[in-house]
């Protein structure tokens, strides 16, 4: 079974191609472009690495990482 990823990345471009990069290693990526479906994702899903933008429409990233420490403190996040 593959990792999965969270990324959570406003600039779709960017997420994009973080995407595409990850699927070709091999890993399950999904995608969320604000942050709260970011957040929604990372409480409601078990992932291996949680990638974050720091500044996102609705909740910033900083959030998101706290919010996630809190249920989860063992994933990774980056």
């Amino acid at each position: 079974m593959s990792q999965r990823i969270l990324i959570v990345e406003d600039e779709v471009d960017l997420a994009n191609l973080i995407e595409i990069t990850l699927m070709n290693a091999g890993f399950s990526v999904t995608k969320a472009n604000d942050g709260k479906t970011g957040l929604a994702l990372a409480l409601s899903g078990s992932f291996d690495l949680i990638m974050l933008d720091i500044m996102l429409p609705e909740v910033d990233g900083l959030e998101i990482c706290r919010q996630v420490r809190v249920t989860d403190p063992s994933t990774p996040i980056v």
